[in-house]
């Protein structure tokens, strides 16, 4: 028979959860982080408000880096269509021509249920 309060036990493994989540060192070390992150955050938006060139920059930086990410990922899409078409391309007639109604049938499935999710 298992010792009251051990692991093996519900009660046992809802009181080791409860001392997990009360341990005062760690909501200690949290609340300060959460503190050191607001007094940051506050010294950078009034650093920004005091220099509204600097928050202009750094706007139109996040804006470059954003449409720099999304190109490289539409650069991604159009290197995996061309290795695709290639490899495509380099099967035999009967069995491209079967794999692209494959894919053609699955490609329209995808679609159409984009289609219905987003109606």
């Amino acid at each position: 028979m298992p010792d009251e309060g051990t692991n093996a036990d519900p009660l046992g493994m809802l009181m080791k959860s409860t001392g997990d989540l009360l341990r005062p060192e760690e909501l200690v070390r949290e609340a300060t982080r959460d503190i050191v992150k607001a007094e940051i955050r506050r010294h950078i938006e009034k650093t920004l408000h005091d220099d509204p060139k600097l928050a202009k920059d750094l706007r139109d930086a996040v804006r470059s880096l954003l449409e720099a990410r999304a190109l490289e990922y539409a650069a991604l899409v159009r290197v995996g269509a061309c290795t695709a078409r290639l490899g495509i391309s380099a099967l035999p007639d009967e069995m491209r021509q079967s794999l692209t109604k494959d894919l053609l049938d699955v490609l329209a499935r995808e679609i159409g249920q984009i289609v219905d999710r987003s109606l």
